[in-house]
């Protein structure tokens, strides 16, 4: 696959770069938000990830000969503006909400500030990165939920949808929560934990089940995970396992990083009926480990029967989303740049409300609890307001705005979400190592109320407009409605 993913892009996003160029100032500059309609999964929040990749995408934004050569031979671009995407390059501001941090519906992800025909190129990119990244990531923080503490790893690769969903796939799995991949170029690439054991096809290359057990504990003494269920798991795996563990404790190797993998039958039962054999033998700190179709659902049922099982292993429906496998991010535009160099606030109207956008040049602001820490709204509002937290705030529900409550002076604290990431077309951002993110999505997750991670009717957060941004929402409407 070509490194350069200039092209990755819909031609439509071309063919109007060339009506810009030919009907516009080319260089007008212009706002476009990347955001989301709806929580994924029916849950109540989402992961935002793939920060990392879109840098990267547009550092190495410019078109080769041979781009150029292909985009001659489809008959559709004239040579002017051929000559013009030679030295095209991005040269504008982006705005992002970094990579772990929460995020709910109708909020601004991204912020591009940029010429029009920058802008519009790179809509198709940004969206297919942060959407696929951004669903694996929050699927991975449900999927750890439910875990309730327990060590889970992401055993997706061979399930995903090509190369790069299971690379970055895994990479978002990870800041999401996960403890480590099975991938091994996911590892090397981002310096995350790799994780595996072997395959039932080890076990039956030996003559018998206990000599593919002995063999692999010679070779990996300090991480011999024994896949237990190719035969019969408690009559012949975990006996069998059980005697090479009592033959590495009495030749003297200290037993660590051990135990047993389930990958088939009533893991409930199993694991129960498998932790007892290893208590009996002395075998207390045991890992008990699972695989087999796993997900956030089946995870929460497992654990409330009992199930004896500390690593789970999720693979196809994690690195798929597989219950709800598309992130509904979409690419708008909120404000063109007027003469005097304010930005003039532009809206989609739709007789769908939910396809209504939020226009103007934004920003989100956080709010907590002060006492809780946990999240009590968030407020998209315009670029230029302030707020004191000194000062008593006043929140209403755009959709609803007899709503209202007001949070007391000092009793909640702001965090403005959005950061720099781009500035005049020059990267002012370092991405994290993906284990810092990591550990920033997990304190993020604590923000949230416990009822907004449930998986069934969870308590949705509440996204408020400012009264600015809310007044010129309806003035832009009521123009429309009445033109």
């Amino acid at each position: 696959m070509d490194k350069n993913l200039t092209l990755l892009t819909d031609l439509y996003e071309l063919t109007m770069m060339q009506g810009y160029f030919r009907n516009k100032d080319r260089n007008e500059t212009v706002i476009f938000d990347m955001f989301y309609r709806s929580n994924p999964l029916n849950g109540g929040y989402a992961v935002i990830a793939g920060l990392e990749q879109l840098v990267r995408y547009i550092e190495e934004l410019s078109f080769s000969d041979v781009d150029l050569d292909y985009l001659r031979s489809l008959n559709m671009f004239d040579e002017d503006f051929l000559d013009y995407l030679r030295s095209f390059r991005f040269s504008g501001d982006i705005y992002a909400i970094p990579e772990g941090t929460v995020v709910f519906p109708r909020e601004p992800l991204i912020k591009i500030i940029a010429p029009i025909m920058e802008a519009q190129f790179i809509e198709t990119a940004i969206l297919n990165i942060i959407n696929h990244q951004s669903l694996i990531a929050t699927k991975a923080a449900r999927v750890c939920f439910a875990a309730k503490g327990d060590s889970v790893l992401e055993f997706g690769l061979r399930r995903a949808q090509g190369p790069d969903a299971g690379i970055y796939g895994a990479r978002a799995a990870m800041i999401g929560g996960c403890m480590g991949t099975s991938n091994v170029l996911c590892g090397r690439l981002f310096d995350v934990p790799v994780r595996g054991t072997h395959a039932h096809s080890w076990i039956m290359s030996f003559p018998d089940e206990y000599t593919a057990f002995k063999a692999y504990a010679d070779i990996y003494p300090d991480s011999c995970i024994l896949l237990v269920d190719t035969y019969d798991t408690l009559k012949s795996g975990v006996p069998n396992a059980i005697s090479v563990f009592t033959e590495m404790r009495t030749a003297g190797k200290e037993l660590k990083n051990y135990g047993l993998r389930l990958d088939s039958g009533d893991l409930a039962y199993l694991s129960k009926k498998a932790r007892r054999m290893l208590d009996a033998a002395g075998f207390h700190d045991a890992i008990i480990s699972a695989s087999n179709d796993l997900d956030e659902y089946l995870i929460e049922s497992l654990k409330s029967q009992g199930a004896a099982i500390t690593t789970w292993g999720v693979g196809t429906h994690l690195i798929t989303s597989k219950d709800d496998p598309a992130f509904g991010g979409v690419y708008k535009l909120a404000a063109i740049m007027g003469a005097d160099g304010g930005f003039i606030p532009k809206i989609k109207f739709s007789e769908n409300s939910d396809k209504v956008t939020n226009p103007g040049n934004k920003k989100v602001l956080r709010i907590y609890d002060k006492e809780s820490q946990k999240i009590k709204a968030d407020l998209i509002c315009l670029d230029d307001e302030v707020y004191d937290e000194n000062q008593p705030l006043r929140l209403f529900d755009p959709n609803e705005p007899w709503k209202k409550t007001i949070l007391d002076s000092g009793s909640y604290i702001i965090r403005e979400l959005m950061i720099p990431i781009f500035r005049n077309g020059k990267c002012v951002y370092a991405s994290p190592p993906v284990m810092a993110i990591r550990e920033y999505c997990q304190q993020e997750l604590l923000t949230l109320w416990d009822e907004t991670r449930r998986f069934v009717n969870p308590h949705l957060v509440y996204v408020d407009l400012s009264k600015d941004l809310y007044d010129m929402k309806i003035n832009l409407l009521s123009e429309k409605t009445s033109a």
